[in-house]
């Protein structure tokens, strides 16, 4: 019986590595000492009993630990949220109604469309406010150095 649970701690430890959650790494411990208890012991019920319990402990007193030692990002930015916030320039006109228009940001020309259904003239100064699907979704950046009284 060691085999099978040699075998089913070798499934555990390649879907671990498969995946980012550092869970199924303590029920692979568990399958090793349900095997070092097949050697001990030919009854099924009692290793499968220490899988069981031994692979529960290891989550629950374990992963805790593991955790504060293993940051796991919560969210990552990719490149398309990275450039929510940042200043660039229509370089194609921005029209909602026909879908079509272009800004440039940091060197990237970006499909685009405008947060208030405003038509954006080339040249325009924007601001990304949020991605939508494929376009970043702009507004218009208000020039500050003019005053009116």
């Amino acid at each position: 019986m060691w085999v099978f649970w040699l075998i089913a701690a070798g499934i555990f430890f390649i879907i671990e590595m498969a995946t980012i959650g550092f869970l199924v790494f303590w029920l692979g411990i568990g399958a090793l000492l349900a095997m070092l208890t097949s050697f001990i012991t030919d009854s099924i019920l009692i290793q499968s009993i220490v899988f069981v319990v031994s692979s529960v402990l290891l989550l629950i007193f374990t992963k805790p630990l593991v955790n504060k030692f293993i940051k796991i990002p919560k969210e990552v930015k990719t490149n398309a949220y990275s450039i929510i916030g940042k200043k660039g320039i229509v370089i194609s006109k921005i029209n909602n109604i026909e879908g079509s228009g272009q800004i440039k940001i940091d060197g990237e020309i970006w499909s685009a469309k405008s947060i208030d259904d405003e038509d954006l003239p080339k040249d325009t100064e924007i601001e990304i406010v949020e991605i939508d699907g494929v376009k970043a979704v702009v507004k218009k950046i208000e020039d500050t150095s003019k005053v009116s009284l």
